[in-house]
Parts: C-alpha cells; sequence; structure tokens
C-alpha cells in the first residue's frame, strides 16, 4: 500500500509542479495548494512502511522525470543528452524500488 501511496504522491507532485508556470489567479494558487498539500500528506503516510530516505528519493524523482516530459509536451525545448540523464536517474529510481523491502503496519 506504501508504494501506491507514493506513486500518487509523485504523479501528484508531477501535476502541480507543472501547473505552477501557468497559475496567475488566487483560484490558481488555491488549486494549488490543495494539491501540494494532499501529493505531501500520500508521502507521509508513505513513511509507515517505505524508509524516508528511499520514499522521499523516489517521489522527487517521479516528480522530475514526469514533470520534464509534461514540460516537453508543451513544447520545452530538451536534448539527448537529458533524456540520457533522466533515464540514469529512471534507472536509479527503479533499483531504489526492487530493493526495499516494504515494512507490515502494526
Amino acid at each position: 500500500m506504501g508504494w501506491l501511496l507514493l506513486i500518487i504522491a509523485g504523479i501528484g507532485e508531477i501535476f502541480w509542479a507543472s501547473f505552477l508556470k501557468y497559475a496567475d489567479s488566487v483560484t490558481d494558487w488555491a488549486i494549488i495548494a490543495a494539491m501540494v498539500a494532499g501529493s505531501f500528506i500520500l508521502l507521509i503516510r508513505s513513511y509507515k512502511t517505505i524508509p524516508v530516505a528511499v520514499a522521499y528519493t523516489v517521489f522527487v524523482g517521479i516528480g522530475t522525470i514526469g514533470t520534464y516530459f509534461v514540460g516537453i509536451y508543451l513544447g520545452e525545448p530538451y536534448n539527448m543528452k537529458q533524456i540520457f540523464f533522466l533515464f540514469i536517474l529512471m534507472t536509479g529510481i527503479l533499483g531504489l524500488k526492487l530493493t526495499t523491502e516494504e515494512k507490515e503496519v502494526a
């Protein structure tokens, strides 16, 4: 359950981080604040079964990679060297996921 919460939190980070560039009203900022709070609540809940260092690293990695690809989709410049290093980042995130066991919640 912790990994599912963590993945949802990371996807939430992609949305709010990508939306920051386009926020220009109080309503937009309120929505972003709610999305930030929601993603961090899910992240913190994942700490019950996943070590903090691993969970936070995976959370930030999901957000980084996802936000980068949303930026590409929205027309921001990129190059293949950056894609290569994102691939290395993704490999590290998957490695952390595959080598970390969830502990049981008492």
